[in-house]
C-alpha cells in the first residue's frame, strides 16, 4: 500500500515537471517570435528610411547639378553680352528675375525660344520691351489695326500727310472700328517728343477718341549695330539701317497684335484711295479659304500688306531668327517658300502655292508718294503703277460667296479669281446643261450686277442703252468714271460680259441669267393675299430658278425685280453648246444697302 502510493506521488511530480517544461519552454517560445518580429520591423523600418534618404540624396544631387548649370549658363550668357553677341544664344536662360515680368522664367529642363533668345541684350533692363512714349486710349477689339513705322528724315517729313490721308478716307463708322499705331522708331527723346507733340496738336479727336496711337521704342530695345556683317552687296550702313528696319517691324507687330483681328502694315508715305479701310476687311472675309497668310493691296515693298492677328507671333520670330541677315521683303517670301514650297518640285509649281498664301488686291488703294528715303541720301520714286487704274475694273469688293461652275478651268484662270478681282476666268468649250453659279452665304438683295470685259466700238442695241454710257466713257478715256457718274446703270441691274481685248470671241451665247430667290413663307403668302405672285411672270427652271434676262451678242443686262426679296443664288446657264471657248473677266456684285 505505502509503495503504491509512493509510485503515486512519482507519476504525479512527473507529470508536474513535465506540464511546467512545457509551459516554460511555450512561454519562452512566444517570447522569442516577439522578439523576432520586433527585430524585423525595425529591419524594415531601417530599410526603408535608407531607402527613402538614397533617394533624396539622388534629388538633392540632381538639384545641385541644375543649380550648377545654371550658373553656368548665367555666366555663358553674361559673357555673350559682354562680346556683343546678340542674335546667337540659344541655350536655355537663367532663372534671373528679369525674366519674371514677361512669364518666362521657369524650373523645368526644356525651355522654349523667346524673343529673349534672339535678342538677349533685352535682359539688361525690364524696360527693354516697354514703349517709352505711349501716346492714345489703347483701344482693343477692333477690326483692322494699321501700322506706321515712321523714322526721321533728313529732308522732308510725310507723316502727317499720310495720317491726314489715312483718316479723312474713313467714315465715321469705320474710325470706331480700327485703330492707327504710329511708331516713332528713335531713341532721341527729344526727336520723339517734338513728333508726338505735333501729332497731338494736329489730331486731338483722333488721339482722344483710340483712333489714333503713338508710341516710340526703348532705348534699350535695339542691340549694337557696329557688329553687323555686310552681306548683298550693301555697305554697311545699309545693312544697319534694313537691320533696324526689320525690328521695327517686330516692336509694331507685337504691340499691335491684340488690338485687333487684321493687321495692315503701312509706310509714313503715302496716300489712300477713299473706301479703302472697307475695301480691304470685305476681301479679306470674302476669300474662299482661311489657308490665306498675306493680303497685298499694293504691289510697293511693305505698303498695304495684311495679316491675321493670330498669324503675327509666327511672322515675328521668324523675322527675329533672320532680322540681321536679309531685308524684310525677302524674309517674307522665305516664310511662304517654307510653308508651301516642296524642294523636290520646280519653281513655277512654288510660285502656284505661294499665290494660295500671298493674294493681291487690283487695283491698288495705297500709293508712294515719298522722294527722299529713310536711308540718308537715297532718293527713290518709286510709284505704284496700279494705283489710279481703273479700265474696266471697279473699286468693289463683290459680297461673300460660294462661286462654282460646271465648266472645265483652263490652267489658272479661275472662276474664284475672277469673283475676287484678282484674274479673268477662262473655260473650255461649254455645253448645253454647263453653268456659272453664285450661291451667297447669306441671302440679300442685289443692287446691281456687273461684269465687264472688252467695250465695243459702237453703241449696241437697245439691250444696252442704258449701259452705254459708263462703256462710251471706258472706251474714249481708257478708264472708268467715278461710281456716283454712272447714272446709266442706277437701280436695281445685272450686267454681264463676256470676252476680253486679247480674245474678243470667247463670249457666251444662248445663255440665260436666272435668280434663286429665299424661301420665304411670309412673302409668298402677302403674294397671294394680294392676289398675285411676281414669280409668275418668269419662266421656272425645274430646280426652282427664275429666269430674268438672257445674253446677247455676248452682253446681257436687265433688272432684278425688288419684290423678288432677298436672293439665294444667281446662275448663268448655258441652253446649247458653243463653238468657243468663254472668258468672264470681272464680276461686279452690290449688295443692297
Amino acid at each position: 500500500m505505502r509503495l503504491r502510493n509512493g509510485a503515486f506521488l512519482t507519476l504525479l511530480l512527473f507529470c508536474l515537471c513535465a506540464f511546467f517544461s512545457l509551459s516554460w519552454y511555450a512561454a519562452l517560445s512566444g517570447q522569442k517570435g516577439d522578439v523576432v518580429d520586433v527585430y524585423q520591423r525595425e529591419f524594415l523600418a531601417l530599410r526603408d528610411r535608407l531607402h527613402a534618404a538614397e533617394q533624396e540624396s539622388l534629388k538633392r544631387s540632381k538639384e545641385l547639378n541644375l543649380v550648377l548649370d545654371e550658373i553656368k549658363r548665367a555666366m555663358s550668357e553674361r559673357q555673350a553680352l559682354r562680346d556683343g553677341d546678340s542674335n546667337r544664344t540659344w541655350g536655355r536662360l537663367p532663372e534671373d528675375p528679369r525674366l519674371k515680368p514677361w512669364n518666362v522664367s521657369h524650373k523645368h529642363v526644356l525651355h522654349l525660344p523667346t524673343v529673349f533668345h534672339h535678342l538677349p541684350h533685352l535682359l539688361a533692363k525690364e524696360s527693354s520691351l516697354q514703349p517709352a512714349v505711349r501716346v492714345g486710349q489703347g483701344r482693343t477689339g477692333v477690326s483692322v489695326v494699321m501700322g506706321i513705322p515712321s523714322v526721321r528724315r533728313e529732308v522732308h517729313s510725310y507723316l502727317t500727310d499720310t495720317l491726314h490721308s489715312l483718316i479723312s478716307e474713313l467714315s465715321p463708322q469705320e474710325k470706331e472700328d480700327s485703330v492707327i499705331v504710329v511708331l516713332i522708331a528713335e531713341t532721341d527723346p527729344q526727336y520723339t517728343s517734338l513728333v508726338t507733340e505735333n501729332i497731338k496738336a494736329l489730331f486731338p479727336t483722333e488721339i482722344h477718341s483710340g483712333l489714333l496711337e503713338v508710341i516710340s521704342p526703348s532705348p534699350h530695345f535695339y542691340p549694337d549695330f557696329s557688329r553687323l556683317r555686310e552681306s548683298f552687296g550693301d555697305p554697311k550702313e545699309r545693312v544697319r539701317w534694313r537691320t533696324k528696319q526689320n525690328l521695327d517691324y517686330c516692336f509694331l507687330m507685337m504691340y499691335a497684335q491684340s488690338k485687333g483681328i487684321y493687321y495692315v502694315q503701312l509706310e509714313d508715305d503715302i496716300i489712300a484711295k477713299p473706301n479703302y479701310l472697307s475695301t480691304m476687311k470685305n476681301f479679306a472675309l470674302q476669300q474662299p479659304s482661311e489657308d490665306w497668310m498675306i493680303l497685298e493691296f499694293s504691289q510697293l515693298g511693305f505698303i498695304g500688306k495684311m495679316f491675321k492677328s493670330l498669324d503675327l507671333s509666327v511672322i515675328v520670330e521668324f523675322i527675329l531668327m533672320f532680322y540681321r541677315d536679309k531685308p524684310i521683303d525677302w524674309l517674307l517670301d522665305h516664310i511662304l517658300w517654307v510653308k508651301v514650297c516642296n524642294p523636290e518640285k520646280d519653281a513655277k509649281h512654288c510660285d502656284r502655292q505661294k499665290a494660295n498664301l500671298r493674294i493681291r488686291f487690283k487695283p491698288s488703294l495705297f500709293q508712294h508718294v515719298g522722294t527722299h528715303s529713310s536711308l540718308a541720301g537715297k532718293i527713290q520714286k518709286l510709284k505704284d503703277k496700279d494705283f489710279g487704274k481703273h479700265a474696266l475694273r471697279m473699286e468693289h469688293v463683290n459680297p461673300p460667296a460660294e462661286v462654282s461652275t460646271s465648266l472645265k478651268t483652263y490652267q489658272h484662270f479661275t472662276l474664284e479669281k475672277a469673283y475676287l478681282h484678282e484674274d479673268f476666268f477662262w473655260a473650255f468649250t461649254p455645253s448645253a446643261g454647263d453653268f456659272i453659279r453664285f450661291r451667297f452665304f447669306q441671302p440679300l438683295r442685289l443692287e446691281r450686277t456687273l461684269a465687264f470685259l472688252p467695250v465695243p466700238l459702237s453703241p449696241p442695241t437697245a439691250v444696252l442703252a442704258q449701259a452705254w454710257p459708263f462703256l462710251c466713257w471706258v472706251s474714249c478715256l481708257g478708264s472708268a468714271p467715278p461710281l456716283q457718274q454712272l447714272t446709266g446703270l442706277s437701280g436695281r441691274r445685272f450686267f454681264f460680259r463676256s470676252g476680253n481685248i486679247e480674245h474678243p470671241e470667247d463670249k457666251l451665247f444662248n445663255t440665260s441669267v436666272e435668280v434663286l430667290p429665299f424661301d420665304n413663307p411670309q412673302s409668298d403668302k402677302e403674294a397671294l393675299q394680294e392676289g398675285h405672285s411676281v414669280t409668275l411672270q418668269y419662266p421656272r427652271s425645274p430646280d426652282g430658278y427664275l429666269q430674268i434676262g438672257s445674253f446677247y451678242k455676248g452682253v446681257a443686262q436687265g433688272e432684278v425685280d425688288p419684290a423678288f426679296g432677298p436672293l439665294e443664288a444667281l446662275r448663268l446657264s448655258i441652253q446649247t453648246d458653243s463653238p468657243v471657248w468663254v472668258i468672264l473677266s470681272e464680276i461686279f456684285l452690290k449688295k443692297a444697302d
